[in-house]
């Protein structure tokens, strides 16, 4: 037979470590120590590798050297499924990054059903937005113990550092490397995706902020444990299916936690060692936890405990009756090891529920507000995303979710309950009631489907119409990345050209939005042309496809909108520079910026909005401003911590390099 028979393959199968090499060298775990995963074919992949959505530069300037890179489509590495996992080989480093990262980012394609874009650079003065293809890798980019994502240099940076203690897992003087810790690579290569949607996420306007940063990522990382089978059946069945108690899934970074003192792994999401016992103990909730806590870490700890909990519910819930026949009705399983096709049925309804539970916290960015996330409004993004995707419910997740936050002490400010259908984000006629206006939103169909959009930058509309047809199309997973770059500023630019200019204005009170007619404060940001308008950017216009548990499509244009206000850190000045009948300075910056706004779903066909999400307040709200100022200047973290204060890390560029910094400490 000719080649051309033979189809070009889905897959590439690439052996990687499935928690870190500590793990390998244990006698117990030499079965799931090192895994085969599949990550997706790019046949254009190039040696680093280098694809799509990857650039992996494995230079090392503390050494001065700058390793081969590994080429993923040689015939010897192809035939062995890629190279044989080492600690000391650097072209196994790079394959393990490209192939962790590259899981991570097929989960949050399939959860939002759409490419993954990474966060553009910035553009400066009159200069666009650059659009970034590749993320880069560096696996040996510091002799730190650290690693983290830089978004200014659109890159993960992995450290390695050498073993200072001695015990029974370490010996002084070896190298640990977090390009070999699968958990690390997925934190951070999820820090990189949400920066990607969210890129306001890491301004710390409030103590949720870095903590949901921190918290999101780890949540990714461990419930993408729960996808590799060989790993969860040993785990189901070395607890007999208890996962509540400690195990492997429900830990982070096992060598990094061991070799830099901790004992144990980074973080645990079900426990701890207490140390006056030095034993394991399950991490019990807490209401009161997340009043008493607020470096980032231990903070997004309790997210993630709240997370992990409802996930523990939904999974005890659906294998009850497996026990229940196991067990002959007592409930009570036999001593020792428990009958493999029960593990292997536990094993299925885990690996069913966590994968739900991910996909679930995953689509819930886009439904979060554009700034200022807090951990509040992460549960009412949850449980909305799910409800318009699957309005039955079916298996309980919202209500484990909601219940297991409520036990965490984690809610929306100024709810009057916590009812599913209380934490429901506003639909359009909601919105629309309380602010006083009707449905007026014909106007919002002829500005897509009769393709005139009006925007005064020259350069950007002919941006929009080199791109306005293809924008008409949904966005699917095939879609080319870059054209779909273009369009999100096509469609953002075409949006904000009706809610400024056009009849669009009428409903900015509706979307939270302050505009000259409502005699904002001076300090509220104008624009720099000669009309002097108030400043509105819509921030991103994303596209999204996803498939209900019923098999129907589901569509949704997510529009995020926001406001940008001077804050200053002394209250006085900012009363002074509110003063009435001051104008705006445009060369006056202030201390900080205030944000406010608003995130729309929308149904790409019909262009009707059917959600309004709002920030706490507009920014023209001058005491979310206060709670703001008051943050930044004295809500400073603890003295363990180990990253400057909000006030410094609002200024910050490399805001996850000082977060991720000394977490031994």
């Amino acid at each position: 037979m000719g080649n051309d028979l033979v189809r070009e393959p889905v897959s590439r199968q690439l052996r990687i470590f499935a928690f870190d090499p500590s793990l390998s060298t244990q006698f117990d775990m030499a079965g799931i120590g090192e895994i085969t995963i599949a990550v997706p074919w790019e046949k254009d992949l190039s040696s680093g590798p280098v694809g799509e959505y990857i650039e992996v530069i494995d230079a090392d300037p503390a050494s001065g050297l700058f390793y081969k890179p590994v080429d993923l489509n040689d015939k010897w590495v192809l035939a062995q499924d890629g190279v044989a996992p080492s600690e000391t080989n650097p072209l196994f480093h790079q394959q393990m990054v490209y192939a962790v990262a590259m899981t991570t980012i097929g989960h949050f394609e399939r959860a939002l059903g759409r490419v993954a874009l990474w966060s553009s650079h910035r553009g400066v003065g009159n200069e666009d937005d650059q659009f970034v293809r590749r993320l880069r890798i560096y696996p040996h980019a510091l002799r730190d113990r650290n690693a983290f994502y830089s978004p200014d240099k659109k890159a993960l940076l992995f450290g390695y550092f050498p073993v200072g203690i001695k015990d029974a897992r370490n010996t002084p003087g070896t190298l640990v490397f977090t390009c070999l810790s699968h958990d690390i690579i997925a934190h951070e290569t999820t820090h990189a995706l949400l920066d990607g949607v969210h890129p306001r996420f890491n301004e710390p306007v409030n103590p949720d902020v870095l903590a949901f940063h921190e918290a999101f990522a780890d949540i990714v990382a461990l419930f993408q444990h729960f996808s590799y089978p060989g790993v969860l059946r040993n785990q189901i069945a070395s607890t007999r299916g208890n996962l509540a108690s400690e195990n492997l899934l429900g830990q982070l970074a096992q060598q990094f936690g061991q070799a830099s003192g901790r004992g144990n792994a980074l973080r645990d999401a079900l426990g701890s060692v207490n140390p006056d016992t030095n034993k394991w103990e399950a991490k019990m909730p807490d209401v009161r936890a997340i009043d008493r806590t607020f470096e980032p870490h231990d903070r997004g700890a309790i997210l993630v405990a709240a997370v992990f909990g409802a996930f523990l519910k939904v999974y005890r819930g659906r294998t009850i009756d497996l026990y229940r026949i196991a067990t002959e009705g007592t409930g009570v399983l036999r001593e020792g090891d428990i009958p493999t096709d029960l593990a292997s049925r536990l094993a299925e309804e885990a690996a069913r529920c966590a994968q739900n539970v991910l996909q679930m916290c995953i689509r819930a960015i886009d439904y979060c507000p554009p700034v200022g996330i807090t951990f509040g409004d992460y549960l009412r993004a949850i449980i909305t995303a799910d409800h318009d995707l699957n309005p039955d419910d079916t298996g309980g997740y919202r209500l484990a979710f909601v219940e297991s936050f409520r036990q965490w002490g984690l809610h929306p400010a100024g709810m009057r309950s916590m009812s599913r259908e209380s934490l429901l984000w506003p639909d359009r006629r909601a919105a629309e009631e309380a602010a006083g206006i009707g449905p007026t939103h014909d106007e919002l169909q002829s500005l897509f489907i009769e393709n005139q959009p009006i925007f005064p930058d020259q350069k950007v509309s002919s941006k929009i119409d080199r791109t306005q047809k293809s924008n008409l199309q949904t966005w699917t997973l095939e879609s080319d990345r870059y054209k779909t770059w273009l369009g999100v500023e096509a469609d953002a630019a075409a949006l904000w050209s009706w809610l400024m200019r056009g009849k669009g204005r009428k409903l900015t009170r509706v979307f939270g939005l302050v505009v000259d007619e409502d005699n904002p404060p001076p300090t509220v940001f104008r624009s720099s042309s000669s009309d002097n308008m108030i400043s509105v950017e819509v921030h991103s216009v994303r596209r999204a496809l996803r498939r209900s548990p019923r098999g129907e499509t589901v569509a949704d244009l997510v529009v995020e909108i926001t406001q940008r206000r001077r804050g200053y850190f002394d209250p006085r000045t900012q009363e002074e520079m509110d003063a009435p009948g001051r104008q705006f300075v445009p060369d006056d910056k202030g201390d900080f910026r205030y944000r406010a706004g608003c995130t729309l779903l929308m149904d790409p066909t019909t262009m009707e909005v059917r959600r309004v999400i709002r920030t706490a307040g507009t920014i023209a709200d001058n005491a979310q401003l206060e709670r703001v100022r008051r943050y930044i200047t004295e809500g400073v973290p603890g003295p363990s911590n180990a990253f400057s204060p909000a006030r410094n890390a609002m200024h910050e560029r490399e805001p996850f390099a000082l977060l991720h910094r000394d977490q031994e400490s």
